[in-house]
C-alpha cells in the first residue's frame, strides 16, 4: 500500500518464541511537562484524494489507511519511532516451531458498546480472503503465510478452512506455513483489522456509512462528504479513551497542493503536503513548521505488457530506452526538491535490513544512459522513419503532473517519443490500473510493513497488486524461498536485478515525508519510516 521508522526490532519478534510476550506499554498522548493544552483539541489535515472505502478489508490507500487506525484497531500498533505496542491485543504467545501465534485480547468493546472477540478477528480475517470479498488485499494473508490462505483465495477450499480459530472469547490463535521473524509486524495493516459481523450483516454494503459504521477505534465516524472531508469524533467506548486528548480529527480533501498550502497558511489546517519545489523556501521562511523524513514509499511508472497495453511496451529494450532517460536528478533536486532518492530500484533504501543492490545503469552518467536508451530504441526499430508513440496515466495532483511533463520531453528530445498526458481522479486511475487500461501509469507503493518482501512481493504473479501484465517463474520461486532464509537478502537482490533486466516499470524516486505541521500540534511520528500514525497519539498545546 501505501507510508519513518528506522529500525524494526526483530529482537522483540525471536525473543518471543516459545515465552509469553510480556504486555508492553501502550500508546497515549502525553503531555510534556510545562505544556498547556488548547481549549480546542481539533486536528484538521489535508487529504489528496477521496477514500475509496471505510471498509478494512476493502481499503487500499495509503490516506484510507490513516483513517482505518482511527475507525478500528488491529492485534498490534506501532509507536513513534516504529516500534510494536499493543493493540487490541494485550500480548502474545510463540510456539517453539514459530509457527503458531496465539494473541491475548484486551477487554474492548465495540462503539456500540458490543465486546470485542476472537472471533470479530476470525470473521475478518476470513472475510478478507473470501473470494465472495474481492479484496485486492486478499494476497496479503498469503503474504503472511497463513495456512491454507493461498487455497482460500483460489476457492480451491471454503474460508473456514483458513488457519485461524477463537480458543476462547479473548484467545486468537493463527497458525503460518513458514516462521516469519515479521508475521506480529504485519498485523499493523489495516486489512487485519476485525470488523463487526452483525453490523455488516445487518447493513449490507451500507454497513460503512456514518451512523451505521461500528468500530474499535480510538474514533467514530461522524461524517462524510464525498470529495470534501472526513470527520472522526472520539469514540467513548474505546478501551484508553480516558487518555486520548484529541477530540475531532478532520480530512479536508483538496486535490489542489497549492490550494491546500494556502489554506494552511491562513489556519484552516493543521498540516498539510508541501508542493513540489518549495521546501527550500518553506523551512527557510516557517523553519519549526517544515519538515522532510524518510519514508516508505517507492515513485514508478508502470509499463502495461498486457492485452490491453501498448504492443511496444512488450518489448524489453522499449521499456529500458524509456527508463534510462528519465533524467531522476532533474526530478528530485529541480522538480521536488524535499530530499528525495533518485531511485533505480524498487525496495526503499531505508527499510530495515535492507542492502541495496548493485544495479548496472545507476552507476552510469546520464549521458551513458541516454546513449544506451537511444541504441536500444533503434534496435526495436523506432526512430524518426517511426516515431513510438505513448500515453502516460496519472492521477490528479500538480507534483504528478509536473513529472508527467518533464517525462515526456526527456522522451522527444532524446528519443523523438511522441507522448500523450491523461489525468483523472484516483478512484478512477486505479480502477483503469487494475483493469489493465492504460499503457504507462504513475504509482507508488508504500510499505505495508518495515521490510523489503513489502516492495518485492508485490511483483509477484500471484500479488493483487501487480498490474504490469509481466510474471516470472523465476521471480515468484526467489520470492518464496526468501521466506524460509535466515538472510533473504542475496533472494532481494536477485529479484530487484531481475526486475532492472526486464524494466517491468520505471522507478523514478523514493519519498521523504515533506509537510507542514502546525508548531502547536504535538505527538506525530516523524521518525516512524512507515508513517503509521493515530489521532489518539496527538494532542494539540496552546501557541
Amino acid at each position: 500500500m501505501n507510508e519513518g521508522r528506522l529500525k524494526m526490532k526483530t529482537n522483540l519478534f525471536i525473543s518471543a518464541a516459545a515465552c509469553a510476550l510480556l504486555a508492553m506499554p501502550t500508546m497515549a498522548a502525553t503531555p510534556m511537562e510545562g505544556e498547556k493544552l488548547a481549549a480546542e483539541q481539533v486536528y484538521t489535515y489535508r487529504l489528496l484524494d477521496d477514500i475509496k472505502s471505510f471498509d478494512p478489508q476493502i481499503n487500499t490507500d495509503v490516506e484510507g489507511s490513516e483513517i482505518m487506525r482511527d475507525l478500528f484497531e488491529g492485534l498490534m500498533n506501532e509507536d513513534a519511532t516504529g516500534g510494536l505496542v499493543p493493540g487490541a491485543a494485550e500480548s502474545y504467545t510463540v510456539s517453539d516451531d514459530k509457527l503458531t501465534y496465539t494473541f491475548n485480547l484486551r477487554d474492548a468493546k465495540w462503539s456500540n458498546g458490543d465486546p470485542v472477540t476472537a472471533n470479530d478477528f476470525v470473521y475478518a480475517w476470513r472475510r478478507l480472503v473470501d473470494p465472495a470479498t474481492a479484496s485486492e488485499y486478499a494476497w496479503y494473508m498469503e503474504l503472511m503465510g497463513v495456512k491454507n490462505a493461498s487455497k482460500v483465495v483460489k476457492g480451491e477450499v471454503a474460508p473456514d478452512q483458513l488457519g485461524v480459530r477463537a480458543v476462547d472469547d479473548k484467545t486468537f490463535e493463527v497458525t503460518i506455513d513458514t516462521a516469519l521473524p515479521y508475521f506480529a509486524a504485519m498485523t499493523v495493516h489495516g486489512s487485519t483489522f476485525p470488523v463487526n459481523q452483525k453490523v455488516v450483516e445487518t447493513h449490507g454494503s451500507e454497513w460503512t456509512k456514518p451512523g451505521n459504521l461500528v468500530g474499535n477505534g480510538a474514533y467514530v465516524l461522524t461524517e462524510y462528504r464525498s470529495g470534501e472531508r472526513v470527520v472522526r469524533e472520539r469514540n467513548p467506548m474505546y478501551w484508553d479513551d480516558a487518555n486520548t486528548i484529541i477530540e475531532k480529527t478532520v480530512g479536508l480533501i483538496v486535490n489542489d497542493e497549492n490550494i491546500a498550502l494556502t489554506r494552511y497558511l491562513a489556519g484552516e489546517m493543521d498540516q498539510t503536503d508541501i508542493p513540489a519545489g518549495q521546501y527550500p523556501r518553506l523551512k527557510a521562511e516557517l523553519p519549526d513548521d517544515t519538515y522532510s523524513y524518510p519514508r516508505s514509499c517507492s515513485y514508478i511508472y508502470w509499463f502495461n505488457q498486457g492485452e490491453k497495453g501498448n504492443p511496444a511496451l512488450k518489448d524489453a529494450r522499449v521499456r529500458k530506452a524509456l527508463s534510462y532517460t528519465i533524467d531522476r536528478e532533474v526530478v528530485v533536486d529541480r522538480i521536488l526538491q524535499g530530499g528525495q532518492y533518485q531511485s533505480y530500484n524498487f525496495t526503499h533504501q531505508k527499510t530495515a535490513g535492507f542492502e541495496l543492490p548493485e544495479i548496472d545503469y545507476a552507476s552510469w552518467t546520464q549521458a551513458e544512459r541516454d546513449a544506451k536508451a537511444k541504441e536500444l530504441l533503434a534496435e526495436a526499430g523506432y526512430g524518426p522513419d517511426n516515431p513510438l508513440s505513448v500515453k502516460i496515466s496519472y492521477n490528479t495532483d500538480e507534483a504528478h503532473k509536473k513529472i508527467a511533463i518533464a517525462v515526456s520531453q526527456f522522451w522527444k528530445q532524446k528519443l523523438g517519443v511522441n507522448t500523450e498526458l491523461a489525468n483523472s481522479e484516483w478512484k478512477v486511475h486505479t480502477t483503469n490500473m487494475q483493469n489493465g487500461d492504460y499503457e504507462i501509469a504513475r504509482y507508488a507503493w508504500c510499505g505495508d510493513y518495515n521490510e523489503a518482501s513489502t516492495y518485492l512481493d508485490l511483483m509477484t504473479s500471484y500479488s493483487g497488486h501487480n498490474v504490469s501484465g509481466w510474471s516470472d517463474p523465476e521471480y515468484d520461486k526467489l520470492m518464496k524461498d526468501s521466506k524460509t532464509m535466515a538472510d533473504p537478502n542475496p533472494n532481494y537482490a536477485a529479484g530487484e536485478q531481475l526486475l532492472a533486466d526486464n524494466m517491468v516499470f520505471a522507478p523514478i524516486y523514493q519519498y521523504t515525508g515533506i509537510i507542514m505541521l502546525k508548531p502547536e500540534v504535538k505527538g506525530f511520528p516523524i521518525d516512524n519510516l512507515m508513517q503509521n500514525w493515530y489521532s489518539r497519539e496527538l494532542y494539540i498545546v496552546e501557541k
